[in-house]
């Protein structure tokens, strides 16, 4: 007798084939994590900010033009602050200012990086260690980070090494927390598993104990970044010197001091630019990373 194979049976045959379910799991996830097209990308992406930024300057103008606030000491327009910014340019001081203290914040965040990671991994992993110095590393995280300007101005002087410092006090309680809270996290039949197979020691650190906490640990580092950019603000506003140059929180303090709303308005916009910059250039694309390596970024 003939046997009749309806489209169903072949579908169900052809699933259950040695290799068919595989196959069929290995479609669906290029499917859902493919790349997406330019047009859905600035539509997600890009449009939402900039209708956001739009509509406060909408609303911004529209206080000084219904004269809700008038006095332009308190709250300068939008032009005069563009024109602040066109000033800058034309001087040539406006990218200084950026760059001033951008070198400083990334240049002290990976130090604190360097010291931060090992010292997260000890506290971890070393019951003594965590018993004697974790709740200082918690205090630590909660102390307002301009609370270590004086002593470091008194301890370091006016320089970049006191900068330097306070980024470090600021940033590395946060870094080493993260990876503490994430090596918590890892599951004990990972680390069992790894010890199986021969990873122990450093070995089984790198291995098994660092990419399995890996999400705490970049939620420490964000953390810590933005610790760091609010300590050397803190440091910039505080501490001034002609050795230090103008960063964006010493232009922020000498707008204070010459009651230029505008100036002042320009350094705020420059300080948050960065650290969404910094946020959409490095850690975006890192958090994007570890949740598509970890199969849960899919395509919607």
């Amino acid at each position: 007798m003939a046997s009749t194979e309806t489209k169903a049976d072949a579908a169900v045959r052809d699933t259950y084939a040695p290799g068919g379910l595989e196959a069929g799991l290995d479609a669906l996830e290029v499917s859902a994590t493919g790349r997406r097209s330019f047009g859905v990308t600035f539509k997600e992406k890009v449009l939402p900010p900039v209708i956001a930024f739009a509509v406060v300057l909408v609303v911004w103008q529209a206080l000084i033009s219904f004269k809700v606030v008038d006095d332009p000491t308190k709250l300068p327009s939008p032009s005069d602050v563009w024109g602040e910014v066109k000033n800058a340019w034309l001087q040539g001081t406006l990218l200084d200012y950026i760059w001033t203290s951008v070198s400083r914040g990334l240049l002290g965040f990976l130090f604190a990086l360097v010291i931060g990671t090992p010292l997260g991994l000890l506290v971890a992993r070393v019951k003594f260690v965590r018993a004697a110095i974790g709740p200082i590393l918690s205090g630590l995280q909660s102390l307002p980070s301009v609370a270590w300007v004086p002593p470091a101005v008194i301890w370091l002087g006016l320089d970049n090494s006191m900068m330097y410092a306070v980024i470090l006090l600021g940033a590395v309680p946060s870094i080493a927390n993260g990876l503490v809270s994430g090596v918590d996290q890892v599951p004990p039949l990972f680390l069992r598993a790894g010890r199986t197979m021969g990873a122990t020691g450093l070995r089984g650190t790198w291995h098994i104990v660092m990419p399995a906490a890996l999400p705490g640990y970049l939620a420490g580092l964000k953390q810590g970044w933005a610790f760091s950019w609010r300590s050397l603000m803190a440091a910039e506003i505080i501490a001034s010197s002609p050795d230090l140059g103008v960063g964006l929180g010493q232009l922020l303090e000498n707008g204070r001091n010459a009651s230029s709303m505008s100036m002042v308005f320009l350094a705020i916009f420059l300080i948050l630019f960065v650290g969404i910059a910094i946020d959409l250039l490095i850690f975006s694309p890192l958090e994007r990373w570890v949740l598509r390596s970890r199969g849960l970024l899919v395509k919607s």
